[in-house]
């Protein structure tokens, strides 16, 4: 019995070292290689530590160790992004989550297919999707006029809609930006605030700025804004117009009431885009009131030429902390809701 088992044991030692597998690549180029790498070696830890392999470099020779899958895995992500960085693509942590993204999808990698997760350019680096879901979300934008966006805080929906607006605009597609936002705390009643209408939507509109001068240059921003190129408009203010060749993007739109979206989506003119986000979640349009957001997803679905992207918690890009506090939260929810019922 001891000898069978001690047989067992060496047989099933055999086939673990079977699946293990080692390999060396060697790349021409020692200062692609190099940015490749990252600082410190920064890219090739998170790819040890997304695919479970060892990995370590002498010059521009990479080895690495693992489990035979993770292996060729990891090799299939180095050469991949070493050939994008030759097409003089800046490469850093963006590219490496897109590509084990891809993979862990089952998604062909390849560069089309990383350009295909990408945006626009921004200090020489693309702004990638960063899982499946930012993923089909700018597909969804690239096919359709009109694209509702709803999830937890922190799934990259309002960064990646600036992301896709301003390469919109780079590329001459449309001739501005609009920015809309409902303005609840105050009422809608923004006369009352001090300063032009640029200071009184300023602070609504805060969230999408920061990820406008995340992607360009503090002048350019403030030059397109003054010339008209990026346009601030709360909600309230959207009657009556019509946006021809324009990227509109409506954020926070759970705080829109059913009159209000009914209104902004027949601003929509020729050549035009609009993206809708929202969280579903953190409506302050109060119980009683519906929100236009959930209304419109409802109604509309299925029509041709709109589509709805619905983020969940475990897409959440954040701080890891950011995806636990939410799943706190919504079980908080659910006892609540239970104990109340």
């Amino acid at each position: 019995m001891l000898v069978a088992v001690k047989n067992a044991c060496r047989e099933g030692e055999l086939k673990l070292r079977e699946r293990m597998s080692k390999i060396e690549i060697e790349f021409k180029n020692i200062a692609r290689a190099q940015t490749l790498f990252g600082e410190k070696g920064v890219n090739l830890k998170f790819l040890e530590n997304s695919l479970g392999c060892e990995i370590s470099t002498r010059g521009n020779l990479v080895s690495i160790g693992g489990e035979e899958r993770a292996v060729e895995q990891s090799k299939e992500v180095l050469t991949t992004l070493y050939e994008l960085a030759k097409e003089r693509r800046g490469v850093g942590r963006a590219e490496f989550e897109a590509a084990v993204g891809l993979l862990k999808q089952g998604e062909r990698l390849d560069i089309s297919r990383l350009e295909g997760a990408c945006v626009l350019a921004r200090n020489g680096k693309f702004v990638h999707a960063r899982n499946e879901m930012q993923r089909r979300y700018l597909e969804a934008t690239r096919d359709n006029d009109l694209v509702f966006a709803v999830g937890p805080a922190g799934t990259g929906k309002t960064y990646l809609a600036m992301a896709m607006a301003v390469d919109a605009l780079l590329r001459h597609e449309v001739k501005r930006i609009v920015l809309v936002r409902p303005a609840v705390e105050a009422g809608e009643r923004l006369g009352f605030l001090p300063g032009d209408m640029a200071e009184k939507v300023n602070p609504y509109l805060r969230p999408l700025f920061d990820a406008l001068y995340d992607m360009v240059e503090l002048e350019r921003a403030q030059r397109w804004i003054s010339q008209g190129s990026i346009e601030l408009a709360p909600l309230a203010f959207m009657r009556g117009r019509t946006l021809n060749k324009s990227f509109v993007i409506l954020d926070e739109a759970q705080n829109a009431t059913i009159e209000q979206m009914k209104m902004f989506l027949t601003r929509l003119g020729n050549s035009s885009k609009a993206l809708v986000t929202g969280d579903l979640s953190q409506s302050d349009l109060g119980s009683n009131i519906c929100s236009g957001l959930e209304h419109a997803i409802r109604i509309l679905e299925g029509i041709e030429g709109i589509e709805t992207i619905r983020f969940s918690d475990s897409d959440i890009v954040r701080h890891p902390l950011v995806q636990r506090i939410v799943l706190a939260y919504e079980r908080d929810g659910k006892m609540r809701r239970s104990v109340a019922s």
